[in-house]
């Protein structure tokens, strides 16, 4: 068998901007295994949209809600790197994967909110992550914390986005939590990390639902196939 290329080491220390030039800032967590085209798309449409001024997406760590085996963090990690390279207000944060122990939402808006003290911090979700918010770790901290900001194809961020001096709308509101859920104005993209999982486990081609760079890091390592 031919060497595999080595993967990407976790990070190394993060340039960070200065804490009174971030006013607005997302935060995108996901297992990203692998991380696809409607990964990206919710990223731009939400620097455009709500204005951001810069981007934390975090792999997982051990999350407590994933009942699989996830693919290795080094690998999942620099797929990530690779999707999200060419977005300059995006932030690969490798925080939650170096946590021991499970992996919670609250933990990371809490240690953000110390690391930009004057920012609003805006929750990225997927239209299918609001479904199972209400069992969420401590929802009601995370939407005191945080706007939370579905993917959707409803236009009320966009016009919102258009002119900032408005409230913002308090739309898709769970009478049950304290948290306001914004829709992001997105087209449909029917993309599933599962489904991408098993064509490349079944060596069927999955170009043009990862990017590129990512579609070659799952081939040169052999990512997804049966052992």
């Amino acid at each position: 068998m031919e060497p595999q290329p080595e993967p990407q080491a976790l990070s190394p220390q993060i340039a960070w901007p200065k804490a009174e030039g971030v006013q607005r800032a997302g935060v995108f967590g996901g297992a990203f295994d692998p991380p696809h085209q409607a990964h990206v798309a919710l990223v731009e449409a939400a620097i455009e949209q709500l204005q951001l001024d810069l981007v934390h997406v975090l792999p997982t760590g051990q999350a407590w809600h994933k009942p699989r085996d996830l693919t290795p963090p080094v690998h999942r990690l620099a797929m990530t790197r690779l999707a999200f390279a060419h977005l300059p207000r995006v932030v690969v944060d490798d925080r939650e994967i170096g946590r021991t122990g499970p992996s919670y939402t609250v933990d990371t808006l809490h240690e953000l909110q110390t690391q930009w003290p004057r920012a609003q911090l805006f929750l990225l979700i997927g239209d299918d992550q609001r479904r199972s918010l209400p069992s969420w770790h401590q929802i009601d901290e995370i939407g005191r914390i945080a706007i939370i900001c579905a993917a959707s194809r409803d236009k009320a961020v966009r016009a919102w986005s258009e002119d900032p001096q408005k409230p913002a709308p308090s739309t898709r509101l769970f009478d049950t939590l304290q948290a306001r859920i914004l829709s992001l104005d997105m087209p449909l993209m029917p993309h599933s990390a599962t489904a991408i999982r098993v064509l490349a486990a079944t060596e069927q081609t999955i170009t043009g639902l990862v990017s590129p760079a990512v579609e070659r890091y799952i081939n040169e390592h052999h990512l997804y196939r049966p052992h």
